[in-house]
């Protein structure tokens, strides 16, 4: 039985407010599939959604997903399902996913899908929720799926960040992971010469405590070497510098 989603109340972000602001070069350019004349328009829209999705400016041969930008070139899936196949993606997952906990991949993937950032605390635990009951793809259907996506962008409008009149865009300000993450790479990674690397050798030696045993020196026989008399077979040196005696 999965846990319904928790409510919370919307805060009023400025993307809910009718905008007044004149449009400029900062003005997030809208892409649409409709208006893709060409194949060069359909890969600007394609760089555009890596750039959104996967917060990559310099887009890694790698990550590119081969088989979704061939679906989308021949129409044979809407810009909607092109999202959710990137945000679905191994990509994604190794990108965000994995190196965040829920709230932080909640505040992201709010952020890359729906263009806005979270309400409120109580959303952010909302979503979290239903990532841990019902895993982070159907958390990504969920968002897609919404009226709100539906609203904002439809089948074949690109994603991006809405009513941004200040500051820079979500993908350049939000890294893939928080302070916590990093910190701890950080403290993990081999640093030459760190007092650390010598406290982790002297815990894997291990040493053994030595048995000390008593001994008792009454039976013990010392023999005598006390000399009498002159001693016998003293070796005669023709070296007059010699230490033993000369005769």
């Amino acid at each position: 039985m999965s846990i319904p989603l928790l409510t919370y109340k919307p805060s009023s972000q400025n993307q809910r407010v009718a905008g007044y602001e004149v449009p400029n070069e900062d003005t997030p350019r809208t892409y649409g599939l409709e208006n893709c004349y060409s194949d060069t328009d359909v890969e600007e829209l394609i760089w555009a959604a890596y750039r959104q999705v996967f917060s990559e400016h310099l887009l890694l041969r790698s990550n590119r997903q081969i088989t979704l930008e061939t679906q989308l070139k021949n129409r044979a899936i809407t810009v909607r399902d092109f999202i959710r196949g990137l945000a679905k993606s191994e990509v994604y997952r190794r990108l965000v996913v994995e190196s965040n906990s829920n709230y932080r991949v909640v505040e992201i993937t709010l952020k890359r899908l729906l263009g806005r950032a979270p309400y409120n605390k109580d959303e952010e635990i909302a979503w979290s929720i239903k990532i841990a009951t019902l895993g982070f793809d159907a958390f990504v259907d969920a968002l897609i799926n919404s009226e709100e996506y539906q609203t904002n962008f439809g089948e074949n409008i690109l994603p991006s960040q809405r009513r941004r009149y200040k500051d820079r865009p979500f993908n350049l300000v939000t890294p893939r992971y928080a302070d916590y993450w990093r910190d701890k790479i950080e403290s993990e990674r081999y640093k030459w010469g760190n007092v650390q690397n010598f406290l982790e050798m002297a815990r894997s030696i291990n040493p053994k405590a030595a048995n000390h045993q008593s001994v008792q020196t009454a039976n013990i026989q010392i023999p005598d070497t006390s000399r009498t008399g002159d001693s016998q077979g003293i070796p005669v040196s023709i070296n007059p510098s010699a230490n033993f005696p000369v005769r």
